[in-house]
């Protein structure tokens, strides 16, 4: 290696190095000023009250985020439901059954599919599919159920690309073996190469999931924002997300140390689902 091509590769360590730190930096300072702000007014409030309350009344000082936790966990929970089981058979069929001019249609939609803003989401579901909810279940069509679809389809591209790459990069060796022992082609895919990219498919459910419960304009449009407690599929919820988008533009005082400390929950909320996600995955392949 020449003289020239040494000091080209060092320099480039060094650049990807400043942006690693940067990176962390930024995070750092992300976290610093979140706690540094959710703490006193959780310290203020009371945790039990604040985390644990039924009652959001900004204007009574009575701050109670329990509701908008269990309806971040529900609607969260409608997307896993709707968008994985899709998503993964989808990336399976790209991977192992789609023909090629068909493959060339399919995979730029899915990308496209990736890149629309979740704002224009919101509206086709608050145009196309509210009414439908509405006329079918006789509600407003706005909660729960509605919020979950659009998440379960706003989540399928990172969950298809994630997962299609996971299948594609199991060595073929894996599916041939199966097949020469005898398997079919849907236990050899199922059975073998499927499990053999978990860990692939796992992050891209994770990264499925940071980007359901943190998504917040298109879930607004149609989830109804009310902050009570979920009482049935159909009902009007707010997320923590949405609450803070709802009322950060007017917060003051304790109101808005309330709302970073809602951001905060949120924070610790997706740190918990990630660890969780990471210990399973950990048994599974001990």
């Amino acid at each position: 290696m020449s003289r020239v091509n040494k000091i080209k590769e060092k320099g480039m360590q060094v650049v990807f190095l400043i942006c690693a730190c940067i990176s962390v930096i930024a995070v750092v300072y992300i976290c610093k000023f979140i706690f540094q702000n959710a703490i006193p007014a959780i310290n203020e409030i009371g945790f039990k009250s604040f985390v644990f309350g039924k009652v959001w009344k900004p204007k009574q000082e009575i701050f109670g985020i329990f509701p908008m936790i269990v309806s971040s966990i529900f609607v969260t929970l409608g997307a896993v439901i709707v968008g994985v089981p899709i998503g993964l058979m989808t990336a399976v069929f790209m991977s192992c059954y789609c023909p090629k001019n068909i493959y060339r249609i399919i995979k730029p939609l899915i990308n496209l599919l990736s890149s629309v803003p979740s704002v224009i989401f919101g509206f086709f579901f608050l145009v196309f599919v509210v009414p439908i909810i509405q006329a079918l279940t006789n509600t407003s069509g706005k909660g729960m159920l509605t919020a979950s679809l659009l998440l379960g389809v706003m989540i399928l591209p990172t969950i298809v690309s994630t997962a299609e790459s996971s299948i594609r990069a199991v060595p073929q060796s894996y599916f041939e073996g199966s097949m020469a022992l005898g398997a079919t082609k849907e236990i050899s895919i199922f059975k073998i190469v499927v499990p053999a990219a978990k860990s692939g498919i796992v992050a891209g459910v994770i990264l499925g999931i940071g980007r359901a419960i943190g998504e917040t304009m298109a879930v607004v449009m149609v989830v109804g924002n009310q902050p009570i407690l979920p009482q049935g599929i159909t009902s009007g919820v707010r997320t923590l997300t949405g609450n803070i988008v709802l009322e950060m533009a007017y917060a003051s005082g304790l109101h808005r140390k309330a709302l970073i400390a809602t951001a905060a929950v949120l924070f610790v909320f997706i740190l918990i689902i990630n660890l969780c996600f990471a210990i399973v995955t950990r048994r599974k392949d001990a």
